[in-house]
């Protein structure tokens, strides 16, 4: 009898470990985009340098894999 007594409460507290665990997990996991935002004291780019030659070769290539509308057949007169 003893025995099934300390099993039965090995097994309680290993469910209590493991969803002390999770509830841990989770709520680092759900506080870190708030932390690593307000960590941050300067903006992430820079406005008194020019930009990298990367942002200006992409910039106007961004949304150009867009496919959920599709081509726009209409014409359209010129104003």
């Amino acid at each position: 009898m003893p025995v099934k007594v300390l099993f039965n409460f090995m097994s309680r507290l290993r469910n209590v470990v493991m969803a002390t665990g999770l509830l841990a997990f989770a709520a680092a996991g759900l506080s870190f985009p708030f932390f690593f935002v307000t960590s941050k004291n300067k903006p992430i780019i820079d406005s008194s340098k020019p930009l990298p030659p990367q942002a200006t070769f992409r910039g106007p290539y961004v949304n150009t894999g867009s496919r959920d509308v599709g081509p726009d057949s209409s014409t359209y007169p010129k104003v």
